[in-house]
C-alpha cells in the first residue's frame, strides 16, 4: 500500500511539473533562462583562452555578462511589444541553449526596426499632406 501511495504522489508531482512546462509564459513576464550551458560552451570552445589563467574566471565573467544583460533587459522590458517578447523568447529558447545576450539583442533590434518603420511612415504621411 505504501509503495502505491508513493508512486501516486510521484505521478501527480510529475504531471504537475510537466503541465507547468507546457503552459506558455505571459508576454509580460520576464523569462528566466538557464545560461550556464552557454557559458560552459563558450569557455570550452575558447580552450579557456578568454582570460589568462583559470577557465573558472572565464566562466564567471560570462555569467556576469549574462547577468548584466538580464538587468538591461528588465530595465527595457516595457519598451518591447508583446509580439516581440513572445517571438524573441521562443527564438532564444530554440535549440536548448539560452542566452540573455541573444534575447536582449533580438528584443532591441525588433523594437528599433519597428520604431524606424513608424518614423518613416510618419515622415512619408506628413510629406504627402503638404
Amino acid at each position: 500500500m505504501r509503495i502505491y501511495l508513493n508512486l501516486s504522489a510521484a505521478a501527480i508531482a510529475l504531471a504537475a511539473s510537466l503541465a507547468c512546462l507546457t503552459l506558455p509564459a505571459r508576454a509580460d513576464d520576464v523569462p528566466t533562462l538557464q545560461v550556464e550551458q552557454v557559458c560552459h560552451g563558450i569557455v570550452n570552445q575558447s580552450g579557456g583562452s578568454l582570460t589568462v589563467g583559470d577557465p573558472k574566471v572565464a566562466f564567471d565573467q560570462c555569467m556576469a555578462g549574462e547577468k548584466a544583460d538580464r538587468e538591461t533587459m528588465i530595465k527595457e522590458w516595457s519598451t518591447f511589444s508583446a509580439e516581440d517578447k513572445r517571438h524573441c523568447t521562443a527564438e532564444t529558447r530554440m535549440g536548448g541553449e539560452s542566452s540573455y545576450t541573444e534575447m536582449v539583442t533580438c528584443l532591441e533590434m525588433a523594437r528599433d526596426v519597428r520604431n524606424l518603420r513608424n518614423d518613416q511612415a510618419k515622415a512619408s504621411s506628413s510629406g504627402k499632406q503638404k
